[in-house]
Formats: C-alpha cells, structure tokens, sequence
C-alpha cells in the first residue's frame, strides 16, 4: 500500500472508529509502526489529526479562530445554548467563557434575567449589553486575537478576585481518554483559573466537539459538574464518556 493510501485509511478510520492506534494498524497492513507514525505526524502537521501517546485522535473543528467557528454547527450550538441558559438561575454569579457557543448562551438567556455575569470574553460583554439587569465584569489582560479573550498573568490574577456560582466553560475538545482540551496552552490555564472560581463548571459541548482533542489539557472530567451537549447519546463517543460516569446533560 502506498503512503497517500495509507494517509487516506487513517483518516477513514478516525473518521468511522474515532481513533487510530499505531500498533493495531501497523500489524493489520504489514507495515512498521515507524511508518505508521510517520503518516500520522504528517496528517498531524496538515490539521488533519491530533496524535496522542500510541496513536491518533481527530482534530477538532472548533480550532478555527473566533470569526471561522461562527459558521461551525450553528444548529448544534443552539440547541446546547438553550440548555446551558437554565443553568443560569436568577441573583447567581455566572463566570463565562468566550468562543461561539458562549455567545449563543447569551442569546437564549431571558432578556429580563437578574444575574451577575464575570467574563473574558470583550464580544460576551458587549452582547449582555441589552440585558439591563445583568451586571457585567470584564476581566483585563493581554488579549488572545484567536478567540477574542483575555489571558496571561493579568488575567489570572484578576481572577482571583471572583467567586462565582456556576462557570460555562468552553474547550475544543471532549474525550473520554484525554478528558476537555484546548488549542492554546494560555487559553487552557486561563480556564482552570476559572474553573477554580465556581462552585460548579458546566461544559458548552456542541456535537463536533466530542471524541475530538485538541493539543493542551484543560481538566480532567472528574473536575466538572457535567457537560452539555446535543449528540447523540447512542454515538461511540458518547458511550465512552458515559462510561466515565460524567454527568452528560442532553
């Protein structure tokens, strides 16, 4: 088999199975492993794949920067959105997230809600500007153009200053082996800073996010109150997680 067949199984299979183990498929083909991982860090340097220790993950589509991720499962957004929207009961303190769902969230939230919103996320706060009766804390900090959101040391520290009932927390990534992830190493500890300031952290988990992984560790599942999420409970992916024993919210 050729090299660009190969590259072309391997995506098959992280696209039916949900991941290649380097291994496996060396002794199925009668190649080296060696060869195998060369494919793989290829398709790695491509966008194509995330490698893991053994193997190989599918990248996920939520990597793209802030105005790319707009047009990304719009419906799917939604649909977590309007769920995640309860989880914000009226006179509690809500940390959120920047990115596109979070966004969404604040559309599905009742435009009389009485709550306080703490964010580092500019585009959160400004679309909060016509709930009149959110009180609104933007934390500063060096500004991340990816996302469109604050982090680095400022950032964090102003963190530390909040205490909050809830965080919706969003990631790139949701598996059931390499737990939430995110594409940027800052972005990441910025949200375990956040995670740190409430007492439950909810994930925004569209459909494509789940069984994807991106490069930098955010939190274990163990660390979550649940996540949200709109796909399908009988998916491989959702069997696994549910096999973890995290709360899914569907």
């Amino acid at each position: 088999m050729l090299a660009a067949q190969r590259r072309d199984l391997l995506l098959d299979r992280l696209r039916t199975e949900g991941r290649v183990v380097a291994k496996d498929l060396a002794g199925e083909l009668g190649v080296s492993e060696d060869s195998v991982r060369r494919d793989l860090r290829e398709l790695a340097a491509a966008g194509l794949c995330q490698r893991v220790y053994g193997g190989a993950l599918p990248v996920s589509p939520a990597i793209a920067d802030h105005a790319g991720r707009e047009h990304v499962a719009p419906g799917s957004k939604a649909r977590v959105a309007a769920t995640a929207a309860g989880l914000v009961a009226p006179g509690s303190t809500v940390i959120m997230d920047g990115g596109t769902t979070a966004l969404a969230v604040v559309r599905a939230l009742p435009l009389d809600l009485q709550a306080t919103v703490v964010t580092h996320s500019p585009t959160v706060a400004a679309a909060l500007v016509d709930h009149r009766d959110v009180e609104v804390f933007l934390l500063g900090g060096r500004l991340f153009r990816h996302s469109l959101v604050t982090c680095g040391a400022a950032a964090v520290e102003a963190a530390q200053a909040v205490t909050a009932d809830v965080f919706l927390l969003g990631v790139t990534g949701v598996h059931h082996e390499t737990g939430l992830t995110t594409g940027d190493a800052d972005e990441a500890a910025m949200k375990r800073a956040l995670a740190r300031r409430a007492a439950d952290t909810y994930v925004l988990a569209s459909a494509e996010k789940i069984g994807a992984a991106s490069r930098f560790a955010v939190l274990p599942l163990v660390e979550v109150t649940g996540i949200v999420t709109d796909a399908d409970l009988g998916s491989a992916a959702m069997r696994e997680l549910a096999a973890t024993g995290v709360n899914l919210i569907t």
